[in-house]
């Protein structure tokens, strides 16, 4: 009963069964491999984009903020969610790879609101040379609150920034839980809704550690090659990613995993609702914020239940409602979710 992360799960074994194939000889290394290839064509059908330009990193804390740092000076700002993970979990890593840069924040608790960003990149007073400079937006999709941009949310913002003239940054750490609760295309969802550029995730998928960064203008290609290089994120063994990228990609196992962790949150998120939890968001892909008595809590934990606690510890008075935070990877069964539910 491990609801802890998506990225406390294992490597999916077609995905490892790759990676040991592609381990036999040599292979060049810094993204020569004859793998890399395969891996770029690839992402570029699946988001309709022949001219992309396809990079990997392993982690997606690196995904981001390079390619921000590409799209960023140092005198201006990046507006993003409140809640955004290059917010809240990346040490300030966006703004030391973009020089310094601002992070100015949307308030909300899940999605932005297009009306609150314009009013925010319209503070900022573009041309006051005492003040940043308006910059990137960038879209937390999955958001860190388990909330999904619909396309008509996604183009309301980035209608927003391009009215500004402002590109958009698309960190995909969840793209593909996204992808298919909206049952759309890689396409719909970035470029055909205004994103620039996008991180598209691998480790919260059944990868061992792989992000590709996809630019869909490839005029940042050779920037992203200097910045990865300094940044020190040029992995040497590069065949490593490319493997892990290229068996995520076969045969639409991406899709295949992410379905099955949506179908199995919303498995949970139903039990949870009849049980009597409160939601303290709707949950819309495989990630779940809910509410139940600390009594059960210690139930759960007790039985060996992994998952995090949010408001609250497990002492205290056992009617008292403590929040929680449950996530569904690949790896999890209908039947660890019925355990899990069976102490209510």
């Amino acid at each position: 009963m491990f609801f802890s992360s998506d990225n406390a799960g294992p490597v999916h074994p077609q995905i490892m069964e790759r990676i040991v194939a592609d381990n036999a000889g040599h292979q060049m290394p810094y993204g020569n491999d004859t793998i890399m290839p395969e891996v770029r064509d690839r992402l570029r059908e699946i988001f309709e984009a022949p001219e992309a330009a396809v990079y990997l990193v392993a982690t997606g804390t690196a995904a981001n903020v390079l390619a921000l740092a590409c799209y960023t000076q140092p005198w201006q700002t990046i507006f993003c969610s409140k809640v955004a993970h290059v917010q809240m979990d990346e040490c300030n890593a966006p703004e030391f790879y973009t020089g310094a840069a601002k992070l100015t924040l949307i308030e909300t608790d899940s999605k932005m609101d297009p009306s609150k960003l314009e009013a925010a990149i319209k503070g900022q007073k573009p041309g006051n040379v005492h003040g940043a400079q308006p910059g990137p937006v960038s879209i937390t999709q999955v958001t860190e609150r388990g909330s999904v941009y619909s396309l008509e949310e996604l183009r309301a913002l980035t209608a927003v920034a391009k009215a500004h003239d402002l590109p958009v940054h698309m960190d995909g750490a969840r793209f593909a839980n996204a992808l298919v609760a909206l049952d759309c295309t890689p396409a719909e969802m970035t470029w055909k809704s205004g994103v620039d550029v996008v991180s598209f995730g691998g480790t919260k998928n059944g990868c061992m550690g792989v992000e590709a960064v996809i630019f869909f203008d490839p005029a940042k290609a050779w920037e992203f090659e200097l910045r990865r290089k300094r940044g020190a994120h040029l992995f040497s063994k590069h065949r490593y990613l490319s493997s892990q990228m290229a068996g995520y990609l076969a045969n639409d196992l991406w899709l295949t995993m992410a379905r099955r962790a949506n179908d199995n949150a919303a498995r949970l998120a139903d039990g949870l609702r009849k049980a009597g939890a409160t939601f303290l968001h709707e949950p819309q892909a495989n990630m779940i914020f809910a509410s139940w008595p600390r009594a059960v809590h210690r139930k759960l934990h007790e039985a060996g239940a992994r998952y995090y606690l949010s408001g609250g510890t497990l002492d205290g008075p056992d009617a008292e409602p403590i929040g929680a935070r449950l996530v569904c990877d690949w790896s999890v069964q209908a039947e660890d979710v019925d355990a899990f539910l069976s102490h209510f």
